[in-house]
C-alpha cells in the first residue's frame, strides 16, 4: 500500500480534506451539545452514533494530514462549547438536527467522493458517504415512528404521459395564466421551506444566548431573510390550493445561557449560508416559471450579500481559518531584488 500513498494530495483532494475536517469537527461539537438537550433514548443513541462516526473522520483526516506532513486545521474544539448550559433546544428537535446533517451530508460528500482520486481518499470518502445515508434512513424511521416527519404535497397521478405542445404555456411568461407547479417545482419549494424552518429555529435560539451585539443583530437579520422565502413559498403553494408546509417540534427553551461559542455560531451560519446557495441555485435551475425563477434569483442574492456580512464578521474578528491556497507567484518575484 504504501507506493498508493506516494502520490500526494492534488488542490482538490486537499480541500476535500480541509473542508470536511472544518465540518465534522463542528458536527461534534454541536452534537455533544444536543445529546444533553434531549432524554429521548432512541434520539440519544442515534446522536451518540453519529458523534462516533463524525469523531472517527476527524481523526482520520488528522491521521492522514500527519501522514502528509501537513498542517493540521484548528477548526472547533471543546473550547467552543459549553456543556453545562442548560438545553436550549426542547427533547426532539435533536433529531431534526440529526436529518437535516444526513441530507447535507448526502449532498457534500457525494460531490466530494467524485473529486478525489488516491485510493484511500475514495474509500474514506465513500465511507462518510455511507454513513451520511445510514443516518438519513435512522432519522426518517424514526421521525416516522414519532409523527414529526413533515410530508410534500400529494398530487393525483397522471392517467398518461403528455408532451408539451406550447413552450409558452411551459415557460409562462410575465403576462400571460402561470400553469400550475410541476413535480421538480414543488419538490425544491417543500425542501427550501422546510431548511428555512430549521434555520428560524436555529437562529431563535442564537439571538437568545450570543454575547456579541453586532452578531446578535446580523442574526436578526438573517432570520428575517429566512422567514422571507417561507412567506413567499408558502403563499405560492397557497395560491396553488395546495397546503404550506410548516415544521414540527421547534420550540426553543428560554435559556439565555449559551452552549456554544460566538465564534461556532457565526461559523455556522456562515455554513447554513452556503448550503441556502446551493439549494436555491437547484431550485433556479428546476424552475421554468418566470415568477419562481426570478424570485429565486431575488433570494439568491440576498443568500449572498448575507454570507458577504457574515465572512466580513469572522474576518474582522480573525475567526475565520483560511483555506490553503497556491502561492503568489507574482510576489515570490517582486521579493527578490
Amino acid at each position: 500500500m504504501n507506493h498508493k500513498r506516494s502520490v500526494g494530495l492534488t488542490s482538490t483532494e486537499v480541500a476535500a480534506l480541509w473542508s470536511t475536517y472544518m465540518s465534522e469537527s463542528m458536527t461534534v461539537c454541536l452534537t455533544k451539545v444536543l445529546l444533553t438537550n434531549t432524554d429521548d433514548q432512541e434520539v440519544k443513541a442515534l446522536l451518540s452514533e453519529s458523534l462516533t462516526e463524525s469523531e472517527g473522520f476527524v481523526k482520520e483526516i488528522t491521521r492522514l494530514f500527519t501522514q502528509e506532513e501537513f498542517p493540521i486545521p484548528r477548526g472547533y474544539t471543546d473550547e467552543d462549547i459549553n456543556l453545562s448550559a442548560p438545553p436550549l433546544f426542547f427533547n426532539l428537535f435533536p433529531l431534526s438536527y440529526a436529518y437535516g446533517l444526513s441530507r447535507l451530508g448526502m449532498v457534500s460528500y457525494g460531490l466530494l467522493t467524485s473529486s478525489v482520486a488516491r485510493e484511500d481518499l475514495r474509500a474514506f470518502f465513500s465511507k462518510c458517504l455511507t454513513s451520511s445515508l445510514k443516518l438519513y434512513n435512522q432519522c426518517v424511521e424514526l421521525m416516522l415512528s414519532k409523527g414529526i416527519y413533515d410530508r410534500p404535497a400529494y398530487i393525483p397521478y397522471p392517467e398518461h404521459i403528455e408532451f408539451l405542445k406550447k413552450k409558452e404555456t411551459f415557460i409562462s411568461k410575465w403576462f400571460e395564466p402561470q400553469r400550475s407547479l410541476n413535480v421538480l417545482e414543488l419538490s425544491d419549494m417543500f425542501f427550501n421551506i422546510e431548511r428555512n424552518y430549521f434555520g428560524v429555529i436555529l437562529l431563535t435560539g442564537f439571538i437568545q444566548v450570543v454575547k456579541d451585539n453586532e452578531i446578535k443583530q446580523y442574526l436578526l437579520k438573517g432570520k428575517k431573510l429566512a422567514e422571507k422565502q417561507i412567506e413567499f413559498m408558502n403563499k405560492t403553494l397557497s395560491e396553488e390550493d395546495l397546503l404550506g408546509n410548516i415544521m414540527v417540534n421547534t420550540a426553543v427553551t428560554a435559556s439565555t445561557v449559551s452552549p456554544f461559542s460566538d465564534r461556532l455560531i457565526l461559523g455556522l451560519i456562515s455554513l447554513t449560508n452556503t448550503q441556502g446557495i446551493l439549494y436555491t441555485g437547484h431550485a433556479i435551475s428546476m424552475a421554468s416559471r418566470v415568477d419562481l425563477a426570478a424570485e429565486y434569483m431575488q433570494i439568491l442574492l440576498e443568500i449572498l450579500q448575507n454570507g458577504k456580512q457574515g465572512m466580513e464578521m469572522l474576518i474582522e474578528r480573525q475567526w475565520m481559518e483560511e483555506p490553503p491556497h497556491a502561492p503568489d507567484r507574482k510576489a515570490l518575484a517582486n521579493a527578490i531584488k
